[in-house]
Parts: C-alpha cells; sequence; structure tokens
C-alpha cells in the first residue's frame, strides 16, 4: 500500500517515505511459517477418512483464528504506517480499517532526537522524537530505519524552510550592501547613491587638475 501523494501540496515533495523497520514483522512471519509447518503435520498424521477429514478442517479454522490477529494483522499494520517526511513537514499516517494521521510542519518542529538501543544498533534502527511548539505533545516515531539520516535530514529540511521563510519575509532584499535595506533613494540595482554614502560624502573631493 503506497503512499498516497494525492495530499501533497503544489511546490511539496517527498524527501523520505519509510514503514517501520522489518524486524517488527519478523516474529509474526516466523509464526505464520510455525502455523503452516503445524497445519501441514497434522493433515499428514491424520487418516485420510471423514474423521480424519473433520479434524483437519478444524485444525484449519483453528489455525487461521490464531494467525489472523498474530500474523496478518501484525503485517498489515506495518504496511500501513507511514512516515513521510517532505519538504514542508513530517507526516504520520497509521491504521488498517480506521485511519489516523498527524502533519507537523517544519517551522513548528523545535527539536529532533533520536534514541538506540544497543539492538537498535546493530540492525540500524531506532526512534525519532520530534518536539513541537505549541499544545501538541510531542511525537515518538519508533523503530525507524537508519533514525540517525532521518534525524540529520529533517534538521536539514529545516533550516532550508527557515531560510526561505526569511527570504519571502524580506521580499528579496540582500541585493544591496550589507546592512542596507533598499530605500526610495536607491537606483535599480538596489545600491546607495554616492550622494546618501556618509563615507563617500564626508570624504574631501579631489581636486581636478
Amino acid at each position: 500500500m503506497g503512499f498516497p501523494e494525492n495530499v501533497l501540496a503544489k511546490s511539496e515533495r517527498v524527501e523520505r517515505s519509510i514503514h517501520p523497520h522489518w524486524i517488527t514483522v519478523v516474529g509474526p512471519l516466523l509464526l505464520g511459517l510455525v502455523l503452516i509447518a503445524g497445519g501441514i503435520g497434522l493433515a499428514a498424521a491424520t487418516p485420510n477418512d471423514s474423521t480424519g477429514n473433520g479434524i483437519q478442517w478444524v485444525s484449519v479454522g483453528v489455525l487461521v483464528l490464531i494467525a489472523i490477529p498474530l500474523v496478518l494483522v501484525p503485517f498489515l499494520r506495518w504496511r500501513t504506517t507511514h512516515y513521510v517526511v517532505t519538504s514542508h513537514r513530517v507526516m504520520v499516517r497509521r491504521g488498517i480499517l480506521s485511519k489516523s494521521g498527524k502533519d507537523i510542519t517544519l517551522s513548528k518542529i523545535t527539536d529532533v532526537s533520536f534514541e538506540q538501543s544497543l539492538l537498535d544498533r546493530i540492525i540500524n534502527s531506532g526512534s525519532l522524537r520530534i518536539e513541537s511548539a505549541g499544545d501538541s505533545p510531542d511525537e515518538m516515531l519508533r523503530n525507524i530505519p537508519h533514525s540517525n539520516h532521518v534525524q540529520q535530514l529533517i534538521n536539514r529540511l529545516i533550516d532550508e524552510d527557515d531560510t526561505r521563510r526569511r527570504m519571502v519575509a524580506n521580499g528579496g532584499a540582500g541585493q544591496g550592501r550589507p546592512g542596507h535595506a533598499p530605500g526610495e533613494d536607491d537606483d535599480d540595482e538596489g545600491r546607495m547613491p554616492l550622494s546618501s554614502d556618509p563615507d563617500r560624502r564626508d570624504r574631501p573631493r579631489l581636486a581636478e587638475e
């Protein structure tokens, strides 16, 4: 189940789209293999008659009832959990039948940190804690593959977003002299006229030869 990119804004681009680490589904998949092997063994051990067939059908039903919550649901939960980092925000989408989601805009993020246990370091995974301004609680993203790289990516995008917003707020200022905002007396290129430059105005004029 891919991430629906139709939720993105026009100028928004996806930088990283990930699921929780594959280690989260290793246990359920191994249990599924055990249940399949048990079903095959039971089918081979029961006689091929009406009684044996009845036992086989009952066994299959029991195995399916066990597999749905312990194998199928964890796998679908893994597949339907999306952590998406874009140029504008961090999006979290969860849910198999009922859906839940949260968007954290880059401008609201105040801190991003990651945590790794010894096992996390071995499998190159970890948890990300995203702190945001306002009353929203911190968001903890667990079992993130390459969590340290994702943290660096988010921090880089925050810096880029902050620079972009500053440029928009300044209206493209900064083309003139450092520390000087373009004014009415500036020329078309945003430079101060010589007559308004205090350094040039106070400098004695050279005598013409």
